[in-house]
């Protein structure tokens, strides 16, 4: 069975810092890329950064220079880095594998899904 299970998520206070892990199992995800997406209430799953099997990245405008990601491909698991948080970041984070090794930020694209985390910020 093919899980990503996420954890670290929480409540933290407004310029602070949160540092996400999804562990993946039932197969090797070191060719995958892999992403992180987020859903706050009433909106839209939405993109936030992806890294390459290789290990190049892409991140959403409103995280990029607050937050990192990276991958330990030994673990099968990757990591979302995330300082400086806002309120407008709260929302449950999805960790999720392409399968394809592709770099492209839409959810449709991603063949696996984790569960979630919630990420609360306050302010």
């Amino acid at each position: 069975q093919v899980q990503l299970v996420e954890s670290g998520g929480g409540l933290v206070q407004a310029g602070g810092s949160l540092r996400l892990s999804c562990a993946g199992s039932g197969r090797t995800f070191g060719w995958d890329t892999m992403g992180w997406f987020r859903q706050a209430p009433g909106k839209e799953r939405e993109f936030v950064a992806h890294i390459s099997w290789r290990g190049d990245t892409d991140y959403a405008d409103s995280v990029k220079g607050r937050f990192t990601i990276s991958r330990d491909n030994g673990k099968n698991t990757v990591y979302l880095q995330m300082n400086s948080l806002k309120p407008e970041d709260t929302a449950v984070y999805y960790c999720a594998a392409d399968a394809s090794g592709r770099r492209v930020g839409v959810p449709s694209a991603y063949d696996y899904w984790g569960q979630g985390t919630q990420v609360t910020v306050s302010s």
